[in-house]
């Protein structure tokens, strides 16, 4: 099999972080960059999941607090007084 160089532009911290990490895996950015291109013809896709980042555990709870204080406003306390709001959170 005949081997030809390619050139990619990316960001140079980028560039630094995976050199790190691939080398933490025993890798250089050759074969790892070559993992990923024999992954993507293997599956005919990008072999892995682009979108948006899914929430941590802390995030999705935040977010399941908000939904439950919209549901039942009354069970929660609102200000209008930052001062007053601290005053009662410091007690």
């Amino acid at each position: 099999m005949a081997l030809k160089s390619t050139n990619i532009k990316i960001d140079e911290n980028l560039k630094k972080q995976a050199q790190q990490l691939f080398a933490s895996l025993g890798l250089d950015m050759t074969t790892a960059v070559n993992i990923f291109l024999r992954q993507a013809v293997r599956e005919q896709a990008i072999p892995f999941r682009i979108g948006e980042p899914v929430p941590n555990t802390e995030t999705l709870g935040a977010l399941a607090e908000v939904a439950a204080m919209k549901k039942s406003p009354h069970k929660s306390r609102g200000y209008t007084d930052v001062d007053q709001m601290m005053k009662e959170l410091l007690e």
